[in-house]
């Protein structure tokens, strides 16, 4: 698997994880498929009020909003736009996901939703600018996978 990031995505992330200093943010990330098994990030919702210094956990109705009206701007285009997975920051530790962000993906993708797979982007700020990321795919009954980040210019 390939996940890109518009270089849109990227400026708000910038500017979010700026603004939440020392806190842990987070949300949703919408994607668009490019191609089997290549996915762009498009869109992502931010909630910039729950996180704390170690520790994120999103409110549910807020994301569940952003994804409506991220559905509605690609008319319920589903096959093409649809909901990617979850990110959050790690202001301060290592981008790789912890045994509490492991176990609550697998708990997604396991679950009664449906959601067959999804993906979990941990991001951390550097000097004011440089994005580090990491990127991990979960699928239901299978082990976690580091997927490769494309850092696209679109």
């Amino acid at each position: 698997m390939l996940v890109e990031l518009a270089e849109s995505v990227k400026v708000k992330l910038r500017t979010e994880l700026k603004a939440a200093g020392s806190r842990e943010i987070g949300g949703v990330m919408m994607g668009e498929q490019i191609a089997p098994g290549h996915f762009r990030v498009v869109d992502l919702s931010i909630d910039s009020l729950t996180g704390g210094k170690a520790h994120f956990v999103r409110d549910t109705e807020a994301h569940n909003e952003a994804l409506n009206a991220f559905f509605l701007r690609t008319d319920h285009e589903y096959d093409r736009f649809n909901y990617l997975g979850e990110w959050h920051s790690h202001p301060r530790f290592s981008v790789a996901p912890s045994s509490q962000d492991v176990s609550s993906m697998i708990d997604l993708v396991e679950g009664e939703r449906g959601i067959e797979f999804a993906v979990l982007l941990i991001v951390r700020l550097r000097w004011w600018r440089k994005l580090t990321l990491s990127c991990t795919l979960f699928c239901r009954n299978a082990s976690p996978l580091a997927v490769d980040i494309l850092e696209s210019s679109s």
